[in-house]
């Protein structure tokens, strides 16, 4: 792996996305318009915004980033932009951190934005530290974007990239216990529930609001968080070649 091709890769990769101002606002503005009017929705709900407001700063850019990054990466490959990179003295490793850096700048700029939006302009209040929930609502960003590299593996046209939002993104928003606690659900969905990585992205932002301590659950709930995202990069690197072949 060399630091220069990588670096390489992803200056590329951020002067591409500089130049799209669509998925610039779509990544900065459009999860601050989704927060105000999740606060405009519990205006009348004191204590409401304060409670979903937190793991909503986390799943919002996830989500989000989730969509850019599978469908960038998946126009890339079928382009060939992959297929020529590949003929370069680069290995997967130095495409897949380069685009991984790149895609992660971007995601910790829009988890900062949407963060101090939240806390600044909408007023967010919580018990825990505004750092640690700006600092878990990046990982989750980031996390988002490693499973858009590796679900981009899986598609072949833009519009089967989207469709893996329903199918992949949605069961686990509506079993994260956001909606119904966990506690409340069936014993099978609540197994199924913990076999997801939003499962664990929410709880570590609803704690880290309550302002528990680092450890025990709180713990377990960032390190699988850490270790979907390496995982799915690493499965996006398996993938790189056969893809690109």
């Amino acid at each position: 792996m060399s630091a220069r091709c990588t670096f390489a890769v992803a200056r590329r990769v951020l002067e591409q996305l500089r130049r799209d101002p669509r998925t610039i606002a779509l990544v900065l503005v459009v999860p601050c318009v989704l927060m105000a009017l999740i606060k405009g929705m519990f205006s009348n709900q004191p204590g409401t915004f304060e409670r979903v407001g937190p793991p909503m700063l986390g799943l919002f850019p996830l989500i989000i980033m989730f969509l850019i990054t599978s469908i960038t990466m998946l126009r890339e490959r079928t382009t060939g932009t992959l297929e020529r990179l590949m003929t370069m003295p680069l290995s997967k490793l130095d495409l897949l951190v380069g685009y991984g850096i790149a895609f992660a700048v971007l995601a910790t700029a829009q988890a900062a934005v949407t963060t101090t939006f939240a806390y600044v302009v909408l007023d967010l209040t919580t018990a825990g530290s505004a750092v640690w929930v700006a600092a878990l609502a990046i990982t989750n960003s980031i996390l988002g974007m490693a499973l858009g590299l590796f679900v981009s593996a899986f598609a072949r046209t833009e519009f089967q990239a989207v469709q893996f939002m329903p199918a992949f993104i949605l069961p686990q928003i509506l079993l994260c216990g956001l909606l119904v606690p966990r506690d409340e659900m069936s014993d099978f969905l609540d197994t199924l529930a913990g076999a997801l990585p939003f499962t664990y992205a929410y709880d570590a932002l609803a704690r880290v609001a309550a302002d528990q301590a680092f450890e025990g659950r709180l713990a377990l709930d960032v390190a699988v968080v850490v270790g979907a995202t390496l995982l799915s990069l690493a499965l996006g690197a398996a993938t790189l070649r056969r893809r690109t072949a």
